[in-house]
């Protein structure tokens, strides 16, 4: 499975095999405890996704609820992605230090954790990480970033000419 069209999460969960239905229905489960208020559970792009609602925040870039945390079955692993630590490199670092002092393999790209079935992400680890951040301090990262996009945009523009 790559992307779902499943327009719930129990649909979602039911085209999994069972073995892969477990895994991820266990990593949904660590989310749902670590959960800050505010955010809410749908499925987004695809996959079981967090986000902050629309009547929360209507002002996300691309009309879409802004995302939190996202869990797939990918075709060859499984993957959660952890918007907040892509968009703090404290939180980044903090992870990646986590895991090598447990001497633990780490599969990361910018906030894609990747991990087997045999081995979902550790709850200690991830759970904090996903309670770390409110719906405030989110949308305050998340509009800091588009900030600096801007910026960046504005420079290169006048850079070319």
């Amino acid at each position: 499975m790559v992307q779902s069209q499943a327009d719930t999460v129990s649909a979602y969960l039911k085209e999994l095999p069972p073995d892969r239905r477990a895994v991820i229905s266990s990593v949904r489960d660590m989310v749902n405890r670590h959960l800050p208020d505010g955010y809410e559970e749908c499925m987004a792009f695809g996959m079981i996704g967090w986000v902050i609602p629309l009547s929360r925040y209507p002002d996300a870039y691309n009309k879409q609820p802004l995302g939190y945390v996202a869990l797939a079955a990918q075709k060859r692993h499984n993957a959660i992605y952890l918007m907040n630590v892509y968009a703090d490199s404290d939180s980044e670092k903090a992870l990646r230090e986590a895991y090598a002092a447990r001497g633990l393999k780490l599969d990361m790209g910018k906030c894609c954790l990747r991990f087997p079935d045999q081995a979902p992400p550790p709850e200690d680890l991830i759970g904090p990480l996903i309670a770390s951040t409110s719906v405030e301090d989110f949308i305050a990262l998340y509009e800091a970033s588009r900030a600096q996009t801007a910026a960046a945009k504005r420079k290169a523009k006048r850079g070319a000419k």
